[in-house]
């Protein structure tokens, strides 16, 4: 098993001021950046530091983008119906159970807590957005019934619009 590297070792605080130095720097100056850590009481090298930092850069490189393909599939293809949502706790429900198989660590020493409430939080999650949608389902049929009921009556008068919107979009003026 790989070494453990030396900023994981940071308190919190090093460790966040290390990240925003890293990005303010544009991930360069990493000599300077491990003599600060000297001057804070951490004794790590520049070489730990580039390692570091070099993935820290590709992290944030990652998610960049994946923000910006997000967007741009939500403005090219709007999800009312949460079809989307759905796919992606599937899908990150899916990775949290890759990672786990591929663990090579000792099970006694690790705190699966976090992924158990993970797992919980994505459970809540699908389970609420499938009752919303069958919620919304439901009032879109029973919406669907009372205007044909309406309509059957024939003519439709200014007060049965007023109640189709209130029936179908819930507005009450």
């Amino acid at each position: 098993m790989p070494k453990k590297s030396s900023v994981s070792a940071l308190p919190a605080e090093v460790k966040e001021w290390l990240d925003k130095a890293l990005v303010e720097s544009n991930f360069s100056g990493y000599e300077a950046l491990s003599e600060a850590l000297a001057e804070k009481g951490f004794s790590i090298s520049k070489s730990a530091v580039h390692r570091y930092g070099s993935e820290f850069e590709k992290t944030m490189a990652a998610a960049k983008i994946a923000t910006e393909q997000a967007k741009a599939l939500v403005d090219a293809c709007p999800d009312d119906a949460g079809a989307m949502n759905d796919a992606l706790i599937r899908l990150v429900q899916q990775k949290a159970f890759e990672v786990l198989m591929k663990l090579e660590a000792d099970p006694e020493k690790m705190k699966l807590t976090s992924l158990g409430e993970m797992v919980g939080i994505l459970s809540r999650s699908s389970v609420g957005v499938k009752k919303w949608m069958s919620e919304v389902k439901a009032r879109a049929q029973e919406a669907a019934k009372d205007v044909a009921a309406k309509a059957a009556k024939g003519g439709l008068t200014a007060e049965t619009i007023k109640q189709i919107e209130e029936s179908i979009l819930g507005i009450a003026r």
